[in-house]
């Protein structure tokens, strides 16, 4: 509790990180923050050519299957890699200024949560225009399963950033884990392709009820199984606990490491 009271008090710093993540994401660029919508669209026009076109699918609107999942995908394999470096990208303020350490894994994982905010403004136009019914209940689940996700992403923000200080390699596997992570993950193939035998190794990849609630909600146009909620929340809840004391534990002598 002294811990979220801390953060709490620092709120303004958080923001202001956000804002400077959110901003420094395209800097440069023509487009800019319009890249936020293309980046998305490109992945579906390259996704809707290769699974309709090349590699052709018996599900249905594949490229919409695939899409409700990727986005979410994409926020939390975000959260796993560069999250990693959270605490090292700002080395200069941990060095010279006193405030919570978790303010940056915190400020990072939220600015990728509100990206993924605005990527869902596509994902609703593609989902209307695919002629998918989007059922009312299923879709105020919606805000629960992005809630689990952003505490999920959190939690394991904060364990990669606090074990990257001290093993800088640390990054660099990350990267590895999450590519092997992303095909363990029924994001590009429904959960029905998984043999009986390896379903429950599947059922303990936290991610497989997420993608699964998404694509039930977005795709399908149900509501997601409660029992999948639950688990969903149960394991974020043990990610987040697990994280913020590996991160707790470490960042004592984050300043002595950089």
């Amino acid at each position: 509790m002294e811990r979220l009271k801390e953060l709490y008090e620092y709120r303004e710093m958080i923001i202001g990180l956000v804002k400077k993540d959110l901003r420094g994401r395209y800097k440069g660029s023509v487009l800019g923050f319009l890249w936020t919508f293309i980046n998305p669209l490109m992945q579906l026009m390259v996704f809707t050519m290769v699974f309709s076109v090349i590699l052709r699918s018996d599900i249905e609107k594949y490229y919409l299957f695939l899409f409700v999942a990727l986005i979410p995908w994409n926020f939390f394999s975000g959260c796993l890699s560069g999250g990693a470096r959270a605490v090292l990208n700002e080395q200069s303020l941990v060095t010279k200024i006193y405030f919570p350490r978790e303010v940056l894994p915190v400020s990072y994982v939220t600015s990728g949560f509100i990206n993924m905010l605005y990527c869902f403004i596509v994902v609703f136009i593609v989902v209307i225009f695919s002629g998918i019914s989007i059922y009312p209940p299923a879709l105020l689940c919606l805000v629960p399963v992005m809630i689990i996700e952003y505490f999920m992403a959190l939690g394991v923000a904060l364990f990669t950033s606090a074990v990257t200080v001290y093993l800088r390699d640390f990054e660099h596997i990350m990267g590895v884990v999450g590519m092997a992570w992303q095909y363990l993950t029924p994001v590009m193939y429904p959960t029905t392709w998984v043999p009986d035998r390896l379903m429950p190794v599947f059922n303990l990849n936290p991610m497989t009820h997420i993608i699964t609630a998404y694509r039930d909600i977005l795709y399908y146009g149900k509501v997601p199984n409660m029992s999948t909620l639950a688990v969903s929340a149960l394991f974020a809840a043990v990610i987040l606990l697990i994280g913020s004391a590996v991160f707790g534990r470490l960042k004592i002598r984050f300043a002595e490491e950089m």
